[in-house]
């Protein structure tokens, strides 16, 4: 099985200019050895801080996380963590840089807070966890609405999706350490991607991003560049996705909270290949 991510570069991502540096990276010194021979170089690396949460003057979490989109992520990620219902709930957003990372104050109804107090975070969410900190079982594995019938997804437009995906990502292009959460109509066509170190952020910040340009969750699907984990079903289910396709292979919870909401799960999205793992009528591999 291949890795999940590469570790690996292309030799044009060394940043000779750190002018060319995109959004979300920073530039250090690197000694690359290739063939025995040392090369001094400046490298185009991801950047990860943490991020603090804040709801209504109150810190929830921090996360480590690529500090891009950060208005996507705040309102994704209160989406996607049933803090607020809809978009409008999310009543204010400040973003303040701090010495060693950044704050996201933000304001929502005193009777959302006021919920949110029962389920606080005790600890940091790393780059690679999604749940990290949550106290609770039933936080974790929370209940899922049913996800409506959404579109059915031709082999053709997975394909065009996932090449398209592979071209839109800037970011890991330059480092080779980020991953990608993509919003894709029935044609194939990507409307909305975002970058972050983690998974489950990327995710977020493309559930803010396409709640900001309000799209209709019915109309297209979720395609990631990770593993499938029961987090990520559980985000995209938040958002109404009826389908989800990974790069890589799901869990098995995943599978099972992807069954019970009733999201067509795909995983190893490959040069036009998939299996599929739950409700398949979503999927046409091939003329039915």
């Amino acid at each position: 099985m291949r890795p999940e991510r590469r570790t690996d570069k292309p030799s044009s991502s060394a940043c000779e200019a750190p002018v060319a540096l995109p959004s979300g990276a920073a530039a250090r010194p690197v000694e690359r050895w290739r063939e025995g021979r040392a090369a001094s170089l400046t490298d185009c690396v991801a950047e990860e801080v943490p991020v603090a949460l804040w709801y209504n003057d109150e810190p929830f979490a921090v996360m480590m996380a690529t500090p891009t989109a950060l208005e996507d992520y705040a309102l994704g990620f209160s989406l996607s963590e049933g803090i607020i219902g809809s978009p409008q709930e999310l009543l204010d957003l400040g973003i303040v840089p701090q010495l060693e990372g950044i704050e996201l104050r933000i304001r929502i109804a005193d009777e959302r807070a006021a919920v949110l107090g029962a389920r606080e975070r005790g600890l940091e969410g790393r780059s690679g966890c999604g749940i990290c900190g949550t106290r609770r079982i039933e936080d974790v594995v929370r209940p899922l609405e049913p996800v409506a019938a959404g579109i059915r997804v031709s082999a053709e437009a997975l394909r065009s999706a996932m090449h398209g995906m592979a071209r839109a990502q800037p970011l890991n292009a330059a480092t080779g350490a980020t991953h990608a959460a993509a919003w894709a109509d029935a044609e194939g066509r990507i409307l909305m991607l975002r970058e972050d170190v983690g998974r489950h952020n990327a995710l977020d910040k493309l559930i803010g991003a396409v709640a900001r340009a309000d799209l209709d969750p019915q109309a297209g699907f979720v395609i990631v560049t990770s593993r499938a984990s029961s987090e990520m079903v559980m985000k995209a289910a938040s958002m109404g996705a009826g389908l989800l396709a990974a790069v890589s292979a799901p869990t098995a919870l995943a599978v099972d909270l992807a069954a019970s909401c009733g999201m067509t799960l795909l995983g190893f999205a490959r040069d036009g290949d998939c299996a599929v793992y739950t409700h398949p009528h979503r999927y046409q591999g091939a003329p039915r």
